[in-house]
């Protein structure tokens, strides 16, 4: 018996180098530059093939091929970092609903900490907001099953599904002695990329919830509206994007191209291949997919000049830190708020055939300036602690297998002296059960009190990063 095994395990190492010399190949005649070919770990794939084998003879439950052969493939990815990840045909389709900005789930934003789902933060106007899940919130039971030992895949999995169909879910939040238990009802999950008004005349605010393919264009149309809607000339423009866990990088383009100078750079990515390696600036041949017209093109063009503010918290992330980052560098806004996600690597996903594809961090984001975003995120010129669950947030510097910071002499953000710091503060009761997290450009928006205040020369108590802009 051990003879077949081993002869088997000899015959699957075969196979793997063969599969895999095939694909070293043909990656390495796409590339642009020539790189030394490694050999092929063959006491690695030795290990590899009798570990299958004794799984295959020796477990408890029989277990199909297909199955060990994917989830040795999940293994690759997740072990990377946190954001690399396989897609099967369930959440490939999924990735790419996602980006037109409607599926069917609860509208949660989470994270895996400890083998426990985080809550990094509710998405607006979804079952979760409605219900009052909060940031940081531990989700430890999804109806009967233990969240302990999913994956972070298969837990979101079991969150959506279709519409009208309930699912409870059991939360251990700090401060609360006992855990809570919500039971929600699916929706459709129907984000409205960028929501818009007046707050006075001269005033404009504009919200972005997520990056998705339409962002840029109805943007456009926001600005048009607002400019054309007040009564008095525009006298300062709100960019708000916190808790905007990014999306499509085309779309983070579009919206800094929108405020800054044509050809100004926007961002820029380092990585291995030449393919990795980017500058994108502002111009529609960086922001319109295909050869569409150019929806920036009939701006007021008051928007380039007009005082600006970014709001800005620990859940904006990625494409909203990339839009944060342009602006900053080019003294076009003042940047107000808390440190942002610090979410800078750039997930590439590569189709596999079979509609399967997986998600690989393929380079970093660097602010025109060279600062890079990845585990340090975005320092705002103008700090508030207004919201007080900020020092809550989990960030990317706190994930397990995060990427460094590639910098040399820059600092990550202070997370452990920040959570220190909320560990001292004294503990409010919860009163937000039954009534949700406070709405963002509502009226009880402290921030956007401090952003206005900051507009008409009203004294504000954050401390200040750097002197007072115009810009």
């Amino acid at each position: 018996m051990s003879n077949i095994i081993k002869k088997a395990g000899l015959v699957f190492v075969g196979a793997i180098t063969g599969v895999m010399l095939s694909l070293n190949f043909s990656a390495i005649a796409k590339k642009d530059s020539v790189e030394a070919v490694h050999p092929l770990p063959i006491e690695e794939l030795r290990t590899f093939a009798q570990v299958f084998g004794r799984i295959k003879s020796d477990y408890v439950e029989s277990v199909e091929d297909k199955r060990l052969i994917t989830e040795a493939i999940n293994g690759m990815l997740v072990g990377l970092d946190p954001h690399s990840s396989y897609l099967d045909k369930d959440e490939f389709k999924e990735l790419q609903i996602g980006t037109h900005g409607e599926f069917g789930g609860l509208g949660i934003q989470v994270t895996m900490e400890d083998g426990l789902v985080k809550v990094i933060s509710p998405i607006e106007d979804t079952p979760a907001f409605r219900a009052g899940i909060q940031t940081g919130d531990l989700i430890v039971k999804l109806d009967d099953t233990a969240v302990k030992g999913m994956t972070l895949t298969e837990a979101i999995k079991l969150m959506r599904g279709k519409p009208k169909t309930s699912i409870t879910i059991t939360i251990v939040r700090e401060g609360e002695k006992e855990p809570l238990i919500f039971t929600l009802v699916r929706d459709i999950i129907k984000i409205q990329s960028v929501k818009s008004k007046l707050i006075e005349p001269g005033f404009a605010y504009i919200r972005i919830t997520q990056f998705q393919e339409h962002t840029g264009e109805n943007l456009a149309q926001a600005i048009k509206t607002l400019f054309s809607e007040s009564s008095t000339p525009m006298q300062g423009l709100i960019l708000d994007l916190r808790n905007d866990p990014g999306g499509l990088l085309n779309g983070a383009v579009a919206v800094s191209s929108a405020f800054l100078p044509k050809n100004a750079l926007v961002v820029y990515t380092e990585g291995r291949t030449a393919d990795a390696k980017m500058r994108l600036h502002a111009n529609p041949e960086y922001y319109l997919r295909g050869h569409g017209r150019d929806y920036l093109h009939d701006l007021p063009s008051e928007v380039k000049t007009v005082p600006m503010i970014t709001l800005v918290n620990g859940g904006s992330a990625s494409a909203s830190e990339i839009v944060a980052g342009a602006l900053q560098d080019h003294k076009r806004s003042v940047v107000m708020g808390s440190q942002t996600f610090g979410k800078g690597s750039v997930q590439t996903v590569l189709p596999l055939g079979n509609d399967t594809a997986i998600k690989l961090t393929t380079a970093l984001y660097y602010t025109p300036n060279g600062h890079s975003i990845q585990a340090t995120g975005i320092t705002p010129d103008i700090l508030d602690e207004s919201e007080n669950d900020d020092d809550q947030r989990v960030r990317e510097a706190d994930l397990n297998r995060h990427i460094a910071n590639g910098k040399k002499g820059e600092k990550k953000p202070e997370t452990e002296k920040a959570a220190q710091k909320s560990t001292n503060k004294p503990k409010k009761e919860n009163n937000k059960k039954n009534t949700g997290p406070i709405e963002f450009g509502s009226s009880e928006d402290q921030l956007l009190t401090q952003a206005m205040n900051y507009f008409k020369g009203i004294t504000t108590s954050p401390e200040k990063k750097g002197e007072k802009s115009d810009g």
